[in-house]
């Protein structure tokens, strides 16, 4: 993405900002910082996941990316040192620290230090993750997991101690699928005996959270085999792991949200991203409608709706830059720039003939407007829907929207 264009973009929305009233500002102002956060601020996340050796850690890291990242071992311990991978493809990156296995007994090669609490305090010495997952094996919740918690109240407490950041928790059963009935292996999991098992694994888990007092974010079983012939995954049994994403956005902060969201490619999650966008948008194009000159929000407000295009295919995982984005409003029939606001806000010119009922007008067709463009943006770049489906929802969120 061109992020030099993008900015001087959001230059332009930022000073017809400050001709507003100042009454008007504030808000509009916490909306584009909203933008700049997910656009222009955005960075790879950073996660960090523990748990005993054999408990799917780097099953998950190649789950949440529907591709081998980690190497998954089933006999010996496959990570030696808490290392930091850069996982990067052309949608963009993602920091993952993966870890020993807590109560490791076994030493690989190149481990640095005995036990695994050392090897990870290590790895936290320069950074710390945005978010904590804690694996634990279904068959196991209730096997020494009071002393892996102790071990995890131990990293917390260093990340705080260390990088003054309370690290949000989120724990997970994994390997549900070879919980009892053994034959129901396959997901949903729609069976009686199966579920009452997944039940009972999540509430000795949460009792044992309890025990130690420990502040638990979510609580989530999951499944994440995967069976791959050289770099080509040929099995998989994924369960609840788009829920995962969708709960990782939720804690992660908005500068690491947009990273995660391309990376993972769930398209629930990259619409509440767009949405996110277009909400501010939407809102910034109705404040700006209010000022004082006929033409004077014409410039500004195409510039918010190019802004909120080029957010949405980024979001999808395209490099789309500010002129393919206005090649697709100009493609769903929006006249961008003067045509185009004199057509959709036109209506605008009442406030100077009518002095009270007109910015209300004005400021809900350009609100109406913008939600339409957004939703056709959606409906193409990330529902990968033709450009005439595009078109048909643009004009129906426009005529709802001109009717409410």
């Amino acid at each position: 993405m061109q992020n030099n264009t993008l900015d001087n973009i959001l230059k332009i929305i930022e000073e017809a900002i400050s001709l507003l009233p100042d009454t008007s500002q504030e808000k509009l102002r916490k909306e584009l910082e909203t933008i700049r956060e997910i656009m222009m601020k955005s960075r790879p996340p950073k996660m960090m996941v523990i748990g005993r050796r054999g408990a799917g850690k780097s099953s998950l890291i190649n789950a949440i990316f529907g591709d081998k990242v980690a190497e998954v071992g089933s006999v010996t311990a496959q990570t030696a040192q808490g290392k930091w991978y850069r996982y990067q493809n052309e949608r963009g990156k993602i920091d993952l620290l993966d870890t020993r296995g807590l109560g490791d007994r076994s030493r690989p090669d190149a481990a640095k230090h005995d036990n695994a609490l050392e090897e990870i305090k290590a790895a936290l010495q320069d950074t710390y993750p945005d978010v904590l997952l804690f694996l634990v094996k279904a068959k196991e919740v209730d096997a020494r997991i009071q002393e892996d918690l102790q071990n995890l109240r131990a990293i917390v407490e260093f990340i705080k101690t260390k990088h003054h950041y309370t690290v949000p928790v989120m724990a997970l059963i994994t390997q549900v699928d070879e919980l009892d009935p053994i034959d129901i292996g396959q997901p949903p999991y729609d069976d009686s005996e199966k579920q009452a098992n997944i039940q009972k694994a999540l509430k000795a888990v949460q009792d044992s959270f309890d025990a130690q007092s420990l502040k638990l974010m979510h609580l989530l079983p999951v499944s994440a085999y995967a069976r791959y012939r050289g770099e080509v995954c040929i099995h998989q049994r994924y369960w609840n792991v788009d829920t995962l994403v969708h709960y990782l956005i939720e804690i992660l902060p908005k500068e690491a949200q947009l990273e995660l969201a391309r990376l993972s490619q769930v398209m629930g999650v990259q619409k509440k991203i767009a949405r996110l966008v277009i909400a501010s948008s939407a809102s910034i194009c109705a404040g700006l409608a209010a000022l004082p000159l006929p033409v004077a929000d014409i410039i500004p407000i195409t510039a918010a709706q190019v802004t909120m295009v080029t957010s949405i295919g980024y979001v999808a995982g395209r490099e789309l830059n500010a002129q393919a984005a206005t090649e697709f409003l100009a493609a769903l029939g929006v006249n961008v720039g003067v045509g185009f606001a004199l057509r959709e806000v036109s209506r605008a010119l009442a406030k100077f003939i009518f002095p009270g009922g007109g910015t209300l007008i004005s400021s809900g067709i350009a609100l109406g407007a913008t939600w339409a463009i957004g939703e056709a943006a959606i409906v193409y770049f990330i529902e990968g829907l033709s450009l005439e489906e595009a078109k048909q929802a643009f004009q129906y969120e426009k005529d709802k929207r001109d009717e409410a």
